[in-house]
């Protein structure tokens, strides 16, 4: 497989820093009084952040659209894909983007707003907290197709956050005949819960096994601990140790993102 990440992002061992958007109309959480201007300028504020310390890339996720859903509702994929409009001239690094647990929604909000890749579950049946997940890959490699959107590049979750396999499968075991068939674009390694790193001999496990592919960090990432992960990775998607004190809901920190780059440098 190609190793898009240095095509596209431009570095191997990329940062993709996530940018959170805050709750979004119809989330219990949403700010109505602020409205969605009051969402933008967050957001514009921590794209700004983000690439005043150096981010390689963005990733664009819905996170704060809880208790989250399998069916992302039309609102918030509208949402999303106006923010994104809003701050695409601010951009100048490449971007992806998510709604979370849902991927139909996903590669439609991607195909319009000209994502270059996104991430989620394409496998198996999980049990989550919101009950179980079936995923469904011939619906999205099928609707990927039918919007052209063939170079959106699809980061396979092997082991999805806050999830378990229903059938209680090793994870490598259970992605091989699939890996074999689809041809992932991209693996991508959790640790079990948001903000935990995955576990390293998991990890080399899935480079020993899965030599050719692209493989993503999706959590607990840190400048202490950037350099032991990225032995077998090529990306790292990074999120709340890049916000302020390192509290998931406070707004990007750029010094804290630049401290993070400058670790990220030293072992390319």
């Amino acid at each position: 497989m190609s190793d898009w990440v240095g095509e596209i992002i431009g570095t191997d061992k990329a940062i993709i820093g996530l940018c959170h958007i805050p709750a979004l109309p119809g989330d219990p959480l949403y700010d109505e009084k602020g409205g969605m201007e009051k969402v933008s300028e967050a957001v514009r504020r921590d794209v700004l952040s983000l690439q005043e310390g150096g981010i390689d890339a963005i990733q664009f996720t819905n996170e704060f659209s809880v208790p989250y859903s399998s069916r992302a509702r039309p609102e918030i994929v509208a949402a999303m894909a106006y923010l994104i409009g809003r701050v695409k001239g601010d951009l100048k690094v490449p971007f992806g983007a998510n709604c979370i647990m849902d991927p139909l929604a996903t590669i439609g909000l991607c195909a319009a707003v000209g994502a270059k890749w996104t991430r989620g579950a394409y496998h198996g049946t999980w049990a989550t907290n919101s009950g179980l997940v079936s995923a469904d890959s011939s619906e999205v490699y099928r609707l990927r197709r039918s919007l052209g959107a063939d170079n959106l590049k699809l980061v396979h979750y092997i082991n999805p956050e806050n999830c378990v396999d229903v059938g209680g499968r090793d994870y490598i075991e259970c992605f091989k005949p699939y890996y074999f068939l689809n041809k992932p674009d991209a693996i991508g390694i959790a640790g079990s819960v948001a903000g935990q790193k995955p576990d390293p001999v998991f990890l080399r496990r899935c480079r020993e096994t899965f030599r050719e592919s692209v493989i993503v960090v999706v959590t607990g990432v840190k400048p202490d601990n950037l350099e032991e992960l990225m032995q077998h990775a090529n990306a790292a998607f990074v999120g709340t140790s890049l916000k302020k004190d390192g509290i998931f809901a406070n707004e990007v920190d750029s010094a804290r993102v630049a401290a993070l780059m400058e670790k990220a440098k030293s072992i390319r």
